[in-house]
């Protein structure tokens, strides 16, 4: 913010010179606007570690993820053995899982989306990176923090009348730089249920990119997840034949 000295020889002058306009909600619906196409970029390809931790037991799982624009994703399992094979596409709204072991693709009903995926505390929703933030709720600014120098808005999302949410508030924490640190999910009575914080924030491509990202139930924060993104690579476009049900079943590697 620049600073200016107040020299008016009135009143109303100092006044004018001292006040600043309040930030508006759409200027939130922006920051989140623009992080969400930042962090997802116009298309994408990744490899990611997946590792499931509770108290008596850990796993990973490594995975290959393709996105395109804002509703398309297709995530293939790569590793271990047992689990490779299984995949999810998500095309728009809509929701397809394949079980390589019997052959069959199953379509995911809007209510199942926000079950756990392969047991992690991910649900469908967040492992395919909705848009429901972006068209289901509506922001508004509700503080300013600081991480590493760089200012960090603090962000209230609220879902719009009739929105099929299943979350009663989100709260977010996006940095100057569109890096999204926090996303908290509340449940229709305000209460906090899980929360994704992220770290590692490294050049991966072509931009800034947090490459630890780590899912907590807020009940037991012994139980979480962490996504490591071993390399994202970011492009204008890719194929519509990667988000189909053939390539569902059928990788090509």
């Amino acid at each position: 913010m620049i600073r200016r000295g107040i020299f008016g020889t009135t009143i109303v002058w100092a006044f004018i010179l001292l006040w600043q306009p309040p930030v508006l909600s759409q200027d939130a619906n922006k920051i989140v606007d623009d992080c969400f196409n930042y962090m997802r970029g116009k298309a994408s390809e990744s490899s990611v570690d997946m590792t499931i931790h509770r108290p008596d037991w850990e796993r990973t799982m490594s995975m290959r993820a393709c996105t395109q624009g804002e509703e398309n994703s297709l995530i293939r399992i790569v590793a271990p053995p047992k689990d490779e094979g299984n995949g999810t596409l998500k095309k728009g709204r809509e929701m397809w899982m394949y079980n390589p072991k019997v052959n069959r693709v199953i379509k995911l009903p809007p209510s199942m989306m926000s079950q756990a995926w392969m047991g992690s505390d991910f649900s469908n929703n967040d492992l395919a990176k909705s848009d429901t933030l972006l068209v289901d709720y509506n922001h508004r600014l509700i503080g300013k923090e600081t991480h590493e120098g760089k200012t960090v808005y603090v962000i209230k999302s609220m879902p719009k009348p009739q929105a099929p949410v299943i979350w009663g508030m989100q709260k977010l924490k996006i940095r100057e730089d569109l890096i999204m640190l926090r996303e908290g999910f509340f449940d229709e009575d305000m209460q906090l249920v899980k929360y994704i914080t992220t770290s590692n924030i490294r050049k991966m491509g072509d931009r800034l990119f947090p490459a630890v990202w780590k899912m907590v139930d807020n009940e037991k924060k012994d139980h979480y997840t962490l996504l490591n993104h071993k390399n994202v690579t970011f492009k204008d476009s890719l194929p519509d034949s990667i988000f189909t049900i053939s390539r569902l079943k059928n990788p090509v590697h």
